[in-house]
């Protein structure tokens, strides 16, 4: 059977069940398509970028062929021995290189961490594997996922959007986006703490769901802001992000923020549809505000491409029974992105700490005079310079002398944003929302250059419609709506309340379904042509 690596993982486990296929050959032709598409991976040995490079994807940072052979013809035997497999059976994924996988390298992107193979899995590789899902790989991401293009990753060639190679492809996921969009895996894992799930799934047309805070468990994964990390799915379909979900979510002892709430058959869920629903729609999310040089408020549009498709999306659901919410307020949106600047460069600075250069990773081998020349060396060769920004602007922002100035102001932005939240889906209030539509963000992809272009608004607010929901603690799902005048993907985002993740699924479901045969859908990106 030709062309497997197209399919959604729904229907690759299907056909491995059914044995109209098995494991291992899913397998050969995955990693034959990321040898098509994918080009070098990233390294630290990395002298200077080719023509070629130019014109492939870089997802990955290593491909673990043996680990994925090994699982993959276990789940072959089992399937014909009549035995039970999990619902991933056979399907092969990719993972963020942030998360630990026992005795596999797990570097963050970072050169601190070159050469780290964790003594243990997390909790989310744990429970793929019991899905019996076939992880083949891990991918490229921003150093300690510090960044929203991939850029800044110690792993060079950098990662490129599989819809044009010129553009990036979003970050921090980035590495898992492209992976997904390029038909390297119909599945991959990432992070979420200001929109690094669903930033790239917008940015390259693929489904992108940050769950719930508290949702998946974080055990094993390296942490950005550990008040805001969530964990989710890229995926090429919702029913596969949903499918996903159900086999990673839920309370795990180890991680004391998960909730003990019990776990969705978020697939089942999706039949349901939109009818009776209440979508909600806020005029704060329809422009980028940002501080002017004079220290005001101004604001700029999104594209108009992508305000048309949110206007399409609107008139879809009406006919498929939604009750459209209008002028939600959410006034305090426009404070996400500087609270979200001072709140996580202090956490970040905090988790920062335990890289030292003894433990493990990187270590100088220069000569040291003490403990803290070996600091200040390793983290010197270790880091790079998006990170020492952060440890340096935490370092600042966390002085107690500051705190009122910079922390306390941006916590109080924090709970404010979180009350715009409550008053939208309060079940007893005004608005009652069961679903709020917003723009995943404000336009498609960017050509590279923006993470060091210091006034692109494009660059520094491109998380403005995400981030809202990591501090609050709700979910949201990024879904694709469809191409800008440039041929580059645009991403809606159905936004929920606590826990309520199979509503947005349900939204993005029905949308994804009354479009499925719409000729943007049949555009492929330009690696697979």
């Amino acid at each position: 059977m030709s062309d497997l690596t197209s399919l959604t993982a729904l229907e690759q486990a299907k056909l491995i069940r059914e044995k109209q296929i098995s494991a291992v050959e899913l397998l050969d032709q995955t990693l034959e398509q990321v040898k098509r598409v994918d080009g070098r991976p990233g390294s630290l040995d990395f002298d200077h970028e080719t023509e070629e490079d130019k014109h492939k994807v870089h997802a990955f940072i290593i491909l673990t062929e043996e680990h994925a052979r090994e699982k993959a013809r276990s789940v072959d035997e089992r399937i014909a021995k009549g035995k039970s497999v999990g619902a991933l059976a056979g399907v092969p994924y990719s993972v963020k290189d942030v998360y630990c996988t026992k005795g596999i390298q797990t570097t963050a992107a970072s050169k601190i961490l070159s050469g780290w193979k964790p003594p243990y899995d997390s909790t989310v590789i744990e429970k793929m594997d019991q899905a019996d899902a076939v992880m083949f790989g891990k991918v490229n991401l921003d150093e300690f996922t510090f960044g929203g293009s991939n850029e800044t990753t110690a792993f060079k060639p950098t990662v490129r959007n599989p819809w044009n190679t010129d553009r990036v492809p979003g970050g921090s996921s980035g590495g898992s986006a492209a992976a997904v969009a390029a038909n390297e895996g119909a599945i991959s894992l990432g992070t979420d703490t200001g929109g690094s799930i669903r930033e790239p799934a917008a940015f390259t047309g693929v489904v992108g769901l940050k769950p719930t805070y508290g949702r998946v468990s974080r055990y094993g994964v390296i942490p950005f802001a550990s008040s805001m990390d969530s964990l989710g799915p890229l995926t090429r379909s919702v029913s596969d992000a949903a499918l996903v979900l159900r086999e990673i979510a839920g309370f795990d002892p180890r991680d004391s923020v998960t909730g003990k709430v019990s776990v969705d058959n978020y697939l089942e869920e999706l039949k349901k549809g939109v009818k009776g629903m209440r979508i909600g729609i806020s005029q704060d999310y329809m422009q980028i505000t940002y501080m002017d040089d004079n220290g005001e408020y101004a604001s700029a549009p999104i594209d108009p491409v992508l305000l048309a498709k949110m206007e399409k999306a609107i008139s879809i659901y009406k006919e498929l029974g939604a009750e459209i919410i209008e002028d939600i307020p959410m006034p305090n949106t426009k404070y996400s992105v500087p609270s979200y600047f001072v709140i996580t460069r202090i956490e970040a600075y905090s988790n920062l700490q335990r890289y030292d250069g003894l433990k493990y990773g990187h270590s100088t081998s220069r000569p040291v005079t003490d403990m803290y020349d070996l600091y200040y060396k390793s983290r010197g060769e270790g880091f790079g310079y998006q990170t020492k920004l952060r440890l340096l602007t935490g370092l600042f922002a966390s002085q107690e002398k500051f705190y009122e100035k910079y922390y306390g102001r941006a916590m109080r932005a924090r709970g404010m944003l979180r009350n715009d939240f409550d008053n939208a889906f309060n079940p007893q209030g005004k608005y009652r929302l069961d679903v709020l539509l917003t723009p995943s963000t404000p336009s498609a992809a960017f050509p590279f250059g923006g993470a060091t272009a210091k006034d692109s608004l494009k660059m520094q607010f491109a998380d403005q419609f995400t981030s809202p929901m990591n501090f609050a603690g709700t979910p949201g799902v990024s879904f694709p709506c469809g191409l800008d005048n440039e041929g580059m993907p645009l991403g809606l985002q159905a936004a929920g309340y606590d826990y309520c993740e199979s509503k947005i699924l349900r939204a993005a479901y029905a949308f994804e379904q009354a479009t499925i045969d719409e000729d943007w859908r049949k555009v492929k990106p330009m690696v697979l042509k």
